[in-house]
């Protein structure tokens, strides 16, 4: 029982109003008493209740108007209904017009209780629903595909572009890259975010299951089918079907899949009949689907049934300014998980990242810096807490022009890089220690601090 529940009750009979009030609160909630309709919309006016209690037989508004106006202002309220037997009629067409349950007189006040009861315990429900569903937009939400690059927000103005479209969409990308995050964000910020939204690796799955798993198969359509199982098409109506490494599906399920798309209907495996369908279509692959078209490999209508609007994902070496965001992102993930404070990455650290070509792309760093934040056994992680093929990666010393040639320079930038080079060459000569590096560097100690600060070096 929750003492804070507040519940409206509504009788004319005085009596009954007060001995109900008094059971009531006894059994823990809060009460507030109305003695006809009217007054019962004017403190309505001014509270919300979680659950309104009305005779159905009022003089002037009645419990039926109770219900009406509650349903246009306060529709998360449950009513219940008082009726005698000859009204029981009544009681049962104001439940479908959206009451919540109604009891007969004399009343059961056993019953009565469990039917609060089980009303609260409905709203508590649809409020956790609601918070979930929140959540998983929040999960799911642009937000949470990091950077700031000029190629990532490239992929964010076409998502926001395509999110509330029905449309078959391609994501092309190299593995890692994040293409099964782009699928999910646009599916659940789009209209479809309430429906299903069912993922299939299309390479994982043997070729002689694909088709069973994709469009289902009927009781005894082959050994081992001992019962009737939809396919993830049929899971997935309504909702969204992401089908993950679409160059991997074989030739003659391709045809089958084919006719998914162009007709909306899918034929379970052994089955006379067909399922409609209302579903979107988003694919992905790390595989040039042209190069298998010229291979005999993939159907080239498939691929423009597919390929409706591509979404490219740039690998990670071509959004090197994200790197450091990302890292970042992903040590305060892991720190939290880790429950170990807040750990931070050396500036030097930062650089050799930067210089990794990254083939495994976002999802590699994540595995970087989780592992390397699980062995690392001090506050700071330097580059020597690196995985040795990144730690033994060679830095590129910065590009400074000999020269100004006609085309000009940015001069602030260059300066901030030489500063930046001479500032770490001089903390690693002086092992971190800041005084040392400021005499190498006949500098002041709080000169070269404020430096850092600037420069965002952390050593």
């Amino acid at each position: 029982m929750e003492p804070q529940t507040e519940i409206l009750l509504i009788d004319d009979d005085v009596q009954n109003n007060k001995l109900l009030h008094t059971v009531l609160e006894r059994a823990g909630y809060g009460v507030t008493s109305a003695h006809s309709g009217e007054d019962a919309l004017h403190i309505l006016a001014q509270n919300t209740y979680a659950v309104v209690i009305t005779d159905l037989m009022l003089p002037g508004v009645d419990g039926l108007e109770i219900l009406k106006h509650l349903q246009e202002n306060s529709p998360h309220t449950n009513v219940i209904l008082i009726t005698g037997n000859a009204s029981a009629e009544t009681a049962v067409e104001a439940m479908k017009s959206g009451a919540y349950d109604y009891i007969t007189k004399p009343l059961n006040i056993d019953k009565l209780k469990l039917i609060i009861a089980k009303s609260l315990e409905k709203q508590k429900l649809i409020r956790e629903n609601k918070l979930l569903r929140q959540q998983l937009l929040n999960k799911h939400s642009f937000a949470n595909i990091i950077g700031t690059s000029t190629a990532i927000q490239a992929v964010f103005t076409r998502m926001e572009k395509v999110v509330d479209t029905d449309s078959s969409i391609l994501i092309l990308g190299e593995s890692g890259t994040g293409k099964e995050l782009v699928a999910r964000a646009l599916h659940y910020n789009g209209p479809r975010k309430d429906k299903p939204f069912v993922a299939i690796n299309c390479g994982a799955i043997p070729q002689d299951l694909l088709e069973s798993e994709l469009f289902g198969h009927m009781r005894g359509s082959f050994t081992g089918a001992i019962k009737t199982k939809p396919g993830r098409f049929e899971q997935a109506n309504g909702g969204t079907i992401f089908l993950d490494e679409i160059g991997t599906m074989p030739v003659h399920l391709q045809l089958k899949l084919l006719r998914v798309l162009q007709e909306q209907v899918v034929e379970p495996v052994g089955g006379n009949h067909s399922i409609k369908l209302n579903i979107r279509i988003i694919s992905a692959t790390n595989t040039n689907l042209e190069d298998l078209i010229a291979k005999g490999a993939f159907r080239e209508d498939l691929f423009y049934r597919l390929n409706v609007i591509p979404i490219n994902l740039p690998p990670l070496r071509e959004r090197k300014e994200d790197i450091s965001i990302l890292a970042r992102h992903f040590l305060k993930k892991s720190s939290n998980q880790l429950k170990c404070g807040q750990l931070i990455l050396a500036e030097e650290a930062f650089e050799i990242l930067e210089e990794y070509p990254w083939p495994g792309n976002v999802r590699e760093l994540e595995n970087i810096i989780e592992r390397t934040a699980a062995l690392c056994d001090k506050d700071k992680i330097g580059i020597k807490d690196l995985p040795p093929h990144i730690s033994g990666i060679k830095r590129q010393q910065p590009q400074i022009p000999a020269t100004l040639t006609s085309d000009g320079l940015d001069m602030p930038t260059q300066i901030q890089q030489i500063e930046r080079e001479w500032i770490r060459q001089a903390l690693e000569h002086s092992t971190g220690v800041k005084s040392r590096a400021a005499a190498l560097l006949n500098i002041k100690r709080t000169t070269l601090v404020e430096k850092m600060k600037r420069l965002g070096i952390e050593f």
